[in-house]
């Protein structure tokens, strides 16, 4: 199946990705990669998350202490330890097969996030496999793997994207069950419950109680409606518990040791209780709220969900979409009531709204009798990308090669734009759905290789071009090696991932006493310390300024004024 074929929209193009299951979880990891590689590699650390995450990891290697989570010398008791070992793993891997500094290379921390990612979406396949046909699960796992948020996560070395995979996992094989699958099917009765037990327990150590919470409340709901919960005996609960605590109990245990306790208060008293009782670290929002967001984390599968709609009301009884709705519901509510909210917290309820979303496109609930409808769906689907489009364009300089490949892309843009808006019209809900998907990597294409790597990117990138700074300070002094760094008022995580783990923290005297302390030291000191740091200089001290860094602070909305000192 060639690219021009998967623009004609044509459901003989779907059908050809899914003639096996080995070929439609190859096309789905191809188009996964595809969708997911823009930036990846390119992307500076991401404030603030990724880079503290990283760099506990980065300690780990340093440390060789793989039990207990710190972010130079403090505690980071806020999430298991389960992210971390993969990381590690990953960059450890990478340095035995001899990529140069593997530890100083956001990229290789970021690959289980990928692969979590990746897995996903062949999940998302596996399970809605359980509902419906194999292209209509083509099509789920194609709605999830094109949306924003998922593609967020996929870049960012942090746990969302490993947990979705834990979601999706621990959901398909409870919908099986709950199905009847392990009864129609004797090769089910144990595979199912040890895939939920394992999925269970996995997320547990990625990210402690999202993955366990989300099938909890599945099963009340299906117990309450159908007055009857006979079903989770398939689960087989007593064998299950115990293998799940076989694998959690260990570092759980280590860790409890190793803190005295400290990390079981901080992590449920302070982290996930102090999120569910107000609004932690800014990011305090009203009810309702995810729905809002809704329409940009979740295109291009938003518009096409709210077609849906209709179609899953009007089957909400069927055991299939129930499940689905008891999968989505009751934790999109609880998260919505919770005073902290981040878009990515519902990331893991998209992927049963993606088979909603196919079940209907499926059914023939896409294609409408009155003409104003598929004309809506194709507005819903071309206007934010032409928007999206138009501004990547005005802000990208030309002269770069991330500006030349988003000219490239644009015709091809325009190509799946108008296929779209042809399929909409006609009301084919497969050709909507690849279309949105094709239009997705386009802007894929625009945002993570031509704006956030661009030129008017550097204005908010400030850790990386310290670094460069720092780097080239060595050429000034090349007997030295590597500098030994401080900082005073900007003091981003990324920083800290760039500069090392002995990166000091100081003011403005305390970066004058550090120069002085000294050869070898390269200090950033902020325009509004710096009068404090030349008067804790001698007129004769040997230090120069070598440069300065000039940008916004994203992170706190402040611009910023960085001079790069270097004692020789």
């Amino acid at each position: 199946m060639t690219s021009f074929e998967l623009t004609r929209f044509g459901r003989s193009a779907v059908d050809a990705a899914v003639v096996s299951h080995s070929r439609a979880a190859s096309w789905l990891a191809l188009i996964a990669l595809v969708l997911f590689l823009p930036g990846f590699f390119s992307l500076p650390p991401m404030d603030r998350d990724e880079p503290r995450f990283a760099q506990a990891t980065k300690q780990m290697l340093e440390t060789g202490d793989f039990v207990e989570i710190r972010f130079q010398d403090q505690a980071r008791n806020k999430k298991p330890i389960g992210i971390y070992w993969l990381q590690a793993a990953s960059v450890g891997l990478a340095s035995a097969l001899g990529v140069p500094e593997a530890r100083q290379k956001i990229w290789l921390y970021r690959l289980p996030s990928l692969l979590g990612a990746i897995a996903a979406v062949l999940l998302t396949y596996w399970a809605a496999l359980a509902f419906m046909s194999r292209r209509g699960a083509f099509l789920a796992a194609c709605l999830l793997a094109s949306t924003i948020l998922i593609g967020v996560e996929a870049r960012l070395a942090k746990t969302d994207a490993v947990v979705l995979a834990t979601v999706v996992a621990a959901m398909g094989a409870l919908a099986r069950i709950y199905l009847g699958e392990t009864r129609k099917n004797a090769g089910w009765t144990l595979r199912l419950p040890a895939i939920f037990w394992t999925a269970i327990a996995a997320g547990i150590l990625v990210k402690g109680p999202i993955t366990p919470m989300i099938p909890f409340f599945a099963a009340i709901v299906l117990a309450i409606k159908d007055r009857r919960a006979v079903w989770l005996r398939d689960l087989r609960p007593l064998l299950g518990l115990s293998w799940l605590l076989l694998l959690v109990l260990p570092w759980f245990v280590l860790i409890l040791i190793e803190t005295r306790g400290a990390f079981l208060s901080e992590a449920l008293g302070e982290d996930m209780l102090g999120k569910i009782g107000s609004g932690r670290e800014a990011h305090g929002a009203p009810p309702l709220t995810y729905l809002a967001i809704f329409w940009a984390t979740a295109w291009p599968m938003a518009p096409l969900a709210i077609l849906a709609a209709p179609f899953v009301w009007l089957n909400r009884r069927k055991r299939e979409v129930a499940f689905l709705l008891a999968w989505l519901v009751p934790s999109w509510l609880l998260l919505e009531l919770v005073p902290t909210k981040l878009p990515h917290y519902v990331l893991p309820l998209y992927p049963a709204i993606a088979i909603l979303t196919a079940m209907a496109s499926e059914h023939g609930a896409l294609a409408f009798e009155r003409k104003w409808a598929p004309f809506a769906a194709a507005l819903l689907l071309v206007v934010p990308a032409v928007l999206i489009s138009a501004g990547f364009l005005g802000s990208i300089w030309l002269q770069t090669w991330p500006g030349i490949l988003t000219l490239v892309a644009l015709p091809f843009a325009l190509w799946a734009l108008k296929d779209v808006w042809r399929a909409a019209m006609l009301g084919n809900g497969p050709g909507i759905i690849v279309g949105g998907m094709v239009v997705a990597l386009f802007t894929y294409v625009f945002v993570y290789g031509g704006v956030l790597t661009g030129a008017l990117a550097k204005t908010f990138v400030l850790a990386p071009r310290l670094d460069d700074m720092a780097r080239s300070a060595q050429a000034i002094a090349p007997q030295c090696g590597p500098l030994k760094r401080a900082t005073t008022l900007y003091r981003e995580p990324s920083l800290v991932f760039l500069s090392g783990t002995d990166l000091t923290m100081t003011i403005g005297k305390g970066a004058a006493d550090f120069l002085l302390s000294g050869p070898c030291r390269v200090a950033f000191v902020d325009s509004r310390d710096e009068h404090l740091f030349r008067e804790g200089l001698p007129a004769d001290a040997p230090v120069k300024l070598i440069g300065r860094v000039e940008g916004v602070n994203l992170a706190r909305g402040r611009n910023l004024d960085i001079g790069v000192w270097l004692r020789q």
